[in-house]
């Protein structure tokens, strides 16, 4: 049984089906309890600040939206080796570049997890600034769920729902950020068009 475990949801809430990965991690912290060494952790778009926390892991499980070059809203998951060459794959923000070297900085340094695991989805939309995930990627958000809380299982460490929910007012709340956002006459997003060419 491995004694670290980090499960590390990474993306951007503001970039629609971006925020996949954190969105997973928010609600695996919200709706279950883990043993005590398994960490759930937002890893938002922090890159190398990371190295720290996935040196600390014998058990790496990543939440993510990646384009697999497959039909929009694909659920994709892999091991290990196959891993870094799938976060190597046509990504368009910043934080996947880098996480791809967090993990070859921490094999450099030879700390780091001995397995990795990914749950992916093939993002529907990441062009809708401060958009929430699209209605076909939110509906991949239990099945990523239920495939990370099965691998948690296989290694012996079972997750149990919460009985209770924590009754403090989350910001980032997926329902709460969507009720409350600007119409797209009250705020553009797709970027201001006197400022971009074409």
């Amino acid at each position: 049984m491995p004694s670290r475990v980090l499960i590390l949801g990474i993306g951007n809430l503001l970039w629609a089906d971006e925020g996949f990965g954190v969105r997973v991690a928010q609600t695996l912290q919200r709706d279950y309890v883990f043993p005590e060494n398994v960490t759930v952790m937002d890893g938002g778009t922090q890159g190398l600040a990371l190295i720290p926390y996935v040196q600390e892991s014998d058990v790496l499980i990543i939440a993510d939206a990646v384009d697999f070059g497959l039909a929009p809203a694909s659920l994709v998951e892999a091991r290990d080796e196959d891993v870094p060459a799938y976060l190597h794959s046509g990504k368009t923000s910043l934080h996947q570049v880098s996480f791809q070297e967090v993990l070859a900085l921490c094999k450099l340094m030879g700390q780091g997890p001995e397995q990795l695991y990914l749950v992916g989805v093939q993002p529907v939309d990441m062009k809708d600034y401060g958009g929430s995930l699209t209605p076909e990627v939110k509906a991949q958000l239990q099945p990523a769920i239920n495939r990370i809380l099965a691998a948690c299982l296989e290694l012996g460490l079972p997750a149990q729902p919460k009985t209770e929910q924590d009754d403090a007012a989350d910001a980032l709340d997926m329902a709460r950020y969507e009720r409350h956002r600007p119409s797209a006459e009250e705020a553009c997003r797709v970027g201001d068009a006197r400022f971009l060419p074409g």
